[in-house]
């Protein structure tokens, strides 16, 4: 999966691509599974499963659990 990321929030961009980020394990789980998409809105990352809204991820502000999903586990608050 890539994702342009001229638009996404640099401190989400951290969190999300380095090693030691905190969303660095769903971006591992999103990279295996064929059913994710992501779309970058308001420098923020929507994550799709199947089409239907699953999770936001900020760079600052606390992650939206939209629905109930096995990539939800990966979230450290």
């Amino acid at each position: 999966m890539t994702i342009d990321t001229t638009n996404l929030c640099s401190h989400l961009q951290k969190k999300l691509f380095e090693p030691e980020g905190v969303y660095y394990p769903i971006w591992q789980a999103m990279q295996n599974d064929e059913e994710l998409t992501a779309v970058v809105r308001s420098r923020q990352l929507h994550i799709y499963r199947n089409g239907k809204k699953i999770l936001i991820l900020a760079g600052k502000a606390q992650p939206k659990i939209i629905r109930e999903d096995k990539l939800n586990e990966w979230i450290i608050i």
